[in-house]
C-alpha cells in the first residue's frame, strides 16, 4: 500500500558554478547555514539519524535527517503536530565545475491539510533562500580557487 500523496509539495532548482563535491562539502556543514533569524544545531555528523535543531524567536524546531547518499542527496524531515514536513535536496553535476541543486519540500500526515497556509509562504521564499545559498557556494570556491 502506497503512502497518501502528500498535500503540499514545491519545488525549486538553481544552478551553481562549483563542482558538486565542493557544494556538498559546504552545504553539509551546518555552520555555513545562514538564514537569519533562524539558527542551526546538529548533534553529531550530517548523516543518517543526526538531530538538526532550528531555533527562532520564541521557537524551536527539530528535524531528523532520514537518508544520505553522500555527495548527492539528502532527506530531513521537520516534525509538526500531526504532520512531516520533509526537505529532500538533490545535487547533480551538469559538468566538472557547475551543480544544480534542487529542494524539493513536502508536506503530509494526517494534519497537513490544516498547515499548508502556514508552509506555503517557502513558496516565496525557498528561491531566494536558494539564491543566497548559491552566491555563498560560490564566492567560497572562488576564494579556494584563488587562493
Amino acid at each position: 500500500m502506497s503512502a497518501p500523496a502528500p498535500a503540499w509539495r514545491f519545488r525549486y532548482s538553481v544552478d551553481c558554478r562549483a563542482p558538486r563535491d565542493f557544494a556538498w562539502n559546504y552545504w553539509t556543514n551546518i555552520a555555513n547555514w545562514n538564514d537569519p533569524p533562524a539558527s542551526f544545531r546538529i548533534e553529531g555528523p550530517f548523516a543518517a539519524g543526526s538531530k538538526i535543531t532550528t531555533t527562532l524567536p520564541g521557537q524551536t524546531l527539530h528535524s531528523t535527517i532520514r537518508q544520505v547518499l553522500e555527495g548527492r542527496e539528502a532527506t530531513i524531515d521537520l516534525q509538526l503536530p500531526g504532520a512531516i514536513f520533509t526537505f529532500h535536496w538533490t545535487l547533480e553535476s551538469l559538468s566538472g565545475s557547475q551543480t544544480r541543486i534542487t529542494q524539493e519540500l513536502e508536506l503530509s500526515g494526517a494534519n497537513a491539510d490544516s498547515l499548508v497556509a502556514q508552509v506555503g509562504v517557502f513558496e516565496r521564499t525557498t528561491p531566494d533562500g536558494m539564491k543566497r545559498l548559491v552566491k555563498a557556494i560560490e564566492s567560497a570556491y572562488e576564494q579556494k580557487t584563488i587562493g
